[in-house]
């Protein structure tokens, strides 16, 4: 049930924080699980990477460039086109458009990616252990991937799978943390 009275926002503008951690949460849950041999990588997941994973996540960042955060607009937009270029990736390659990306390729995309979220881990040291816990696992999912697609080794991108359905359910943690913090005013889910 959604309640008819507003939590009040101290500056006017929402906490954008829980919708681009569960957008980026559900979307990568959602991607591993294929990763690990659950599901198959359908139109399923690609509309959660556009929608969700993308668009929501870019929202997401640019409301936090009012809320004057720059971590989390550079997080939230970052991550919001990773989603949205990952899905161009695949579609392009599969609809002929352009050559798909060779192994290498992919290695060095997602390498570059877990080079960023690296970085962006260092900032998360000012922050809570949730979203240190995101950003961390997040580089060992970045880097994991990097090495399969690199190797060709299915079984680093099978543990690579089940170790980012953990970065994804740590990230709804923390979203839906945040969400219920702020509606209660007090600690129902701690963050650390």
């Amino acid at each position: 049930m959604i309640p008819t009275t507003p939590v009040p926002a101290k500056d006017g503008i929402a906490n954008p924080a829980p919708l681009g951690l569960c957008a980026f949460g559900m979307t990568t849950v959602l991607l591993n699980l294929a990763n690990a041999g659950f599901i198959e990588l359908s139109s399923m997941i690609l509309a959660m990477g556009i929608f969700y994973g993308g668009i929501a996540q870019v929202i997401a960042g640019v409301i936090e460039s009012k809320k004057n955060n720059t971590f989390g607009l550079t997080a939230f937009t970052s991550y919001g086109f990773f989603w949205l270029s990952l899905v161009g990736l695949i579609l392009m390659g599969k609809w002929g458009w352009f050559t798909a990306p060779s192994g290498s390729g992919m290695a060095a995309y997602l390498g570059i990616w877990g080079l960023f979220t690296l970085c962006l881990f260092f900032g998360t040291l000012k922050l809570n252990r949730a979203l240190q816990l995101v950003f961390g696992t997040l580089v060992i999912l970045f880097v994991c991937l990097a090495i399969e697609k690199g190797t060709g080794n299915a079984g680093i991108g099978k543990f690579a799978g089940y170790e980012g359905i953990v970065c994804g359910l740590i990230a709804i943690y923390a979203g839906v943390a945040t969400l219920l913090n702020e509606v209660y005013g007090k600690t129902v889910l701690p963050l650390g």
